[in-house]
């Protein structure tokens, strides 16, 4: 008898929902960017995780189409396990991560002994990683 692959993914998903932030009157975030990483861009607002930023989530899904911009909201998957887009650094397992460009996640820089004003950015603990495409991270 062989082991079952489990999808942890699946299992207890914590979800919120945010305004998009906007650039010149367009949505930041489409349809294109479902299952990337986010983070928050102002007051209950996300946008796509970009170099160093904390990573809020996965957006998990949008309302309307890419047409309706500033009327669409965000699900962000906010806690749980889910799994997220790679650029370099790639972390290792049980590392935590910073937003990537567009998007992605990497490799949280280490810090010089202490924290930076606010506290440190890094978020989650990496699970599993694949090459350099994507990992399962736990977002605690």
């Amino acid at each position: 008898m062989t082991i079952r692959e489990q999808n942890l993914e699946c299992i207890a998903p914590v979800l919120a929902t945010f305004r998009i932030s906007q650039t010149g009157g367009v949505d930041d975030l489409k349809d294109a960017d479902l299952g990337r990483a986010v983070t928050l861009t102002s007051n209950f607002e996300v946008g796509p995780a970009d170099d160093g930023t904390p990573v809020l989530g996965q957006l998990a899904a949008l309302t309307l189409t890419d047409k309706d911009n500033g009327e669409r909201l965000a699900t962000v998957q906010v806690g749980g396990i889910c799994r997220l887009p790679l650029a370099t650094p790639v972390p290792n397992v049980s590392e935590a991560v910073v937003g990537g460009a567009a998007g992605t996640v990497k490799q949280a820089p280490a810090l010089a002994g202490y924290d930076p004003a606010g506290g440190n950015p890094a978020r989650g603990i990496v699970l599993e990683v694949n090459g350099s495409t994507y990992c399962t991270i736990l977002l605690n």
